[in-house]
């Protein structure tokens, strides 16, 4: 009757005796009490992290749309400008052409002008030296005093 199966039940019973005794089941349930705590706790941690990094993640992808939205602003506004500064610059270079070429014309048309003046300066000297040749090699006597009296009269009448 007392066989070994008998003793290992027997010690079997004496050994969750002991372990009641000392609480051990106690410890056990408070430790995966304690673990299941810790687990639960670590993943309501992580489900916060997750959101909170979900938050973040949004947060940056519309501050990527804003920075996207505002280069593109940018941009085009800078082709704008680039446009406006291009005709810009285009008519005043036109308008500096037209005041070069006005300048050039004027000078020119001062030039033709004066050389024409110059011209007939030269032309009425020789004329006025070619008279006085003739004048002195053909008039003598009354004529010459005629012509110098009358020539008199003509500057003051020209100078008053």
């Amino acid at each position: 009757m007392l066989d070994a199966e008998f003793w290992v039940a027997v010690s079997f019973f004496i050994f969750l005796g002991v372990l009641v005794y000392f609480g051990v089941h106690k410890k056990v349930t408070d430790a995966l009490d304690h673990r299941r705590d810790r687990i639960k706790a670590e993943l309501d941690e992580a489900r916060r992290v997750r959101e909170e990094a979900q938050n973040l993640l949004a947060h940056y992808q519309q501050k990527q749309k804003d920075a996207e939205g505002e280069a593109a602003a940018i941009l085009t506004n800078a082709k704008a400008d680039a446009e406006r500064m291009a005709v810009e610059a285009e008519a005043k270079m036109n308008e500096f052409v037209a005041r070069r070429t006005k300048m050039a014309e004027s000078k020119i048309a001062m030039a033709e002008a004066q050389a024409l003046a110059d011209v007939r300066a030269a032309a009425a000297d020789a004329a006025v030296t070619a008279a006085e040749r003739i004048l002195k090699d053909t008039a003598t006597g009354k004529v010459a005093e005629d012509l110098l009296a009358s020539g008199i009269e003509d500057v003051k009448n020209k100078l008053n």
